[in-house]
């Protein structure tokens, strides 16, 4: 089986990092896959050694991709323009549909016409994106299917296996709180330096991590207010951190005895998340969901009320200043993700999914839905 997948953006967010594994996962299954995209925004070191990846805003060259290479089928994620390419290429195979943008404004677009494409199903990663989606069509069904981690490549290094020569490099007698994402209204960086002078005017044994915003909207004004603010000694930023020394990055954080911080105001579901857990660091987030669904309080991590940024500090105090805690959360945030979010987990379910719609999975009628 082959099948295409259409998203607009080639990003180092957690879509791609949930495809690459994916689809890492379905060629041992006898499913290949391959990408195209419209708009590179430095993401093509993450897919470009797992499958073959097409980088184009020709709409006769992708007309013409999707004619020539006889998908099984294709899956269109939050790209509504792609449901015209496909009705050009005369396309007679099931479509998919993956609705990712947690906000519904922006997702709005991507579900209102499908241009007299009739979707077999759409595919969300959370309960949270299900209810979203479900207040734009009741008409197709729709399946979560969480995103999944590949716990060989993710997960809690050994002291002897971390890089410690590429950065970040581990300060000494510091605890790092590390904050992974773009830098943009959604991610609320805004936040995060409000944090980071509050903690400053407290202490001086705890240092911030910044990864990734190299190619970020708001990049520009980040890096203005980060130095307005005084921050740059507490807050140091590394805009390009590749996506194969993430483990080396989380392992310093967890020899640290630090955390990671999420300020995001809405996900659809939170890949650096798993990323974190997987890896022995604990998460301090929002209360909301679908972060509710990824973090149980008080076991994998802290949850504040709101954007309130004294309860987040609270939390995160919590967790670093007490070495025990860290430790039991730690164990217990690796055990969570291999038990729910490991890919052989969660990409299974896509499979079945995929060889239904395609009539090749009919001796098997397990749930494809059963999370």
């Amino acid at each position: 089986m082959k099948v295409l997948v259409i998203w607009r953006l080639l990003t180092v967010g957690g879509v791609n990092a949930g495809w690459r594994n994916r689809s890492i996962y379905f060629k041992k299954h006898g499913i290949d896959t391959e990408f195209l995209y419209t708009t590179d925004h430095g993401g093509l070191h993450i897919m470009e050694d797992v499958a073959p990846v097409y980088l184009t805003k020709d709409e006769q060259e992708i007309i013409g991709i999707i004619k020539n290479n006889h998908y099984d089928a294709i899956i269109v994620v939050d790209t509504g323009a792609a449901f015209k390419w496909i009705k050009k290429a005369n396309y007679k195979g099931p479509v998919l549909v993956e609705a990712r943008t947690p906000e519904l404004i922006k997702l709005k677009p991507h579900l209102k016409s499908f241009r007299g494409i009739e979707p077999e199903a759409i595919v969300v990663p959370s309960n949270y994106q299900k209810r979203l989606v479900s207040i734009l069509t009741d008409e197709i069904p729709i399946h979560v299917i969480y995103n999944g981690i590949d716990t060989t490549f993710y997960r809690a290094l050994g002291e002897e296996e971390i890089n410690h020569d590429n950065e970040p490099k581990l300060p000494s007698e510091k605890k790092i709180i590390g904050w992974i994402g773009r830098l943009d209204k959604r991610k609320n960086w805004q936040m995060l330096l409000e944090v980071a002078k509050l903690i400053k005017s407290q202490r001086d044994d705890i240092e911030l991590w910044v990864i990734g915003g190299a190619q970020s909207v708001q990049r520009d004004e980040f890096a203005a207010k980060w130095q307005e603010e005084n921050l740059t000694d507490i807050v140091k930023w590394f805009p390009v951190i590749p996506y194969q020394q993430m483990p080396h990055v989380y392992a310093k954080i967890r020899q640290s005895g630090g955390c990671t911080l999420a300020t995001t105001k809405t996900e659809s579901f939170g890949n650096t998340f798993i990323e974190s857990m997987v890896c022995g660091v604990p998460v301090v987030a929002s209360k909301m969901m679908p972060v509710t669904e990824l973090v149980v309080h008080g076991e994998h991590g802290l949850l504040f009320r709101g954007q309130n940024v004294e309860d987040a500090v609270k939390q995160l105090t919590s967790i670093l200043d007490n070495r025990s805690l860290h430790q039991q959360m730690s164990e217990a945030a690796i055990s969570r993700v291999h038990e729910k979010f490991a890919i052989e987990i969660v990409a299974k379910q896509y499979v079945h999914l995929l060889k239904r719609i395609c009539g090749a999975d009919t001796n098997d009628s397990r749930e494809v839905n059963g999370i």
